[in-house]
């Protein structure tokens, strides 16, 4: 027989990187990484496609309807950004393209290609 559970485990940390707390970067500050800059002003789904590859998702998941705030929120809780998922929602619904720079600003500055 084995010993029944008597305590749950605690909430597990997402991701190995260091949590702040906040983006690295703000929403606006689109300039800071020129190539994502370029990228996303020429052509925003390959800004969106090459987002969730870096992350390590399937490139189709930026044509997924929601698909982009899906991966906002797990990086969120991956990386430790405070937020919630109706925040998610509405940043990559109505800030579309700013939000996707951001994204893809914070994969490469978690990464150190930034």
């Amino acid at each position: 027989m084995s010993n029944p559970v008597i305590t749950q485990p605690g909430a597990g940390s997402y991701g190995t990187n260091v949590q702040t707390g906040e983006w690295s970067t703000g929403l606006c500050s689109c300039c800071s990484d020129l190539f994502v800059c370029a990228l996303g002003c020429i052509c925003p789904i390959a800004l969106s496609c090459y987002t969730a590859n870096k992350y390590g998702e399937n490139v189709c998941l930026a044509c997924v309807p929601g698909g982009m705030a899906a991966m906002r929120t797990h990086m969120r809780l991956t990386y430790g950004i405070q937020g919630t998922i109706c925040n998610d929602a509405l940043m990559t619904c109505c800030c579309g393209i700013f939000e996707t720079c951001r994204m893809t600003r914070e994969i490469r500055v978690r990464n150190g290609e930034a």
